[in-house]
């Protein structure tokens, strides 16, 4: 079987969510939370290492596909030409067993009522076909994004499959290559123990502790704390996913 795959350069994508409006609007899907390309952004770690993080979560057309084996009706099918999982919503009975065994979370719903049929990023299949690459791919303004042959992304960018947060990549063999961001480093040289002290102390006393723990942080002092790539309802994801067009 022929597969093709993505290539995701984490050190070059801005957060800017142009490749997931694009996958939106190409496939005519509704404001809210049907979703076939997610950005997650979360936010790891107390000062003075505090990190951004930022992922992109397509459905990663896995080789070993989760989804394929697990459903009962056979609506979820790899088609042979790209590598493609796909879907026919005509077999689909709402069963969600496909979006359980997914570890990416891949398979969307447009509502949480039972029943309702799955839908997920499919390539970009129709422009596949007419020798066009995925949408997402051409639209994202940092070139972060890539996409061909499994061989040849591995071969131009190496082999990488994991990234941090994610879950393993051998469970599934995603068809995705991975570059990671780069190690934080100090663009203007300070002391961090030097900040510490003055952030903790009042400045009329040098007794009164305004930030006793600076390093450790509350979880649920932020909101986002953490990489959640599989939600329990719609309204989580929405959660999750804010700061995009939906």
């Amino acid at each position: 079987m022929t597969q093709y795959g993505f290539f995701y350069d984490q050190s070059r994508c801005t957060g800017c969510r142009t490749c997931s409006v694009a996958c939106k609007n190409w496939h005519g899907l509704p404001p809210g939370p049907l979703k076939y390309l997610k950005i997650y952004e979360y936010e790891k770690g107390g000062f003075p290492d505090v990190r951004i993080h930022l992922q992109w979560v397509p459905c990663y057309h896995c080789e070993k596909p989760a989804c394929v084996e697990v459903c009962p009706t056979e609506a979820m099918y790899k088609e042979a030409g790209h590598g493609a999982v796909l879907v026919d919503r005509q077999k689909c009975v709402g069963c969600r067993l496909c979006y359980e065994s997914c570890p990416y979370g891949a398979p969307v719903f447009e509502s949480d009522e039972n029943g309702v049929a799955v839908q997920k990023c499919d390539m970009c299949i129709d422009r596949l076909e007419r020798g066009e690459k995925p949408v997402c791919v051409l639209s994202c303004p940092a070139r972060a994004l890539d996409f061909d042959l499994m061989s040849l992304l591995v071969s131009s960018y190496g082999g990488r499959k994991d990234l941090e947060d994610l879950p393993d990549s051998a469970a599934t063999n995603p068809s995705v290559v991975f570059r990671p961001h780069f190690p934080k480093s100090l663009l203007v040289p300070y002391d961090p123990e030097k900040v510490r002290r003055l952030m903790s102390q009042n400045e009329h006393s040098t007794h009164t502790v305004l930030f006793p723990d600076i390093e450790s942080v509350p979880k649920e002092t932020v909101g986002r704390c953490e990489l959640v790539i599989k939600h329990q309802s719609n309204a989580g994801l929405m959660v999750c996913t804010r700061n995009d067009e939906g």
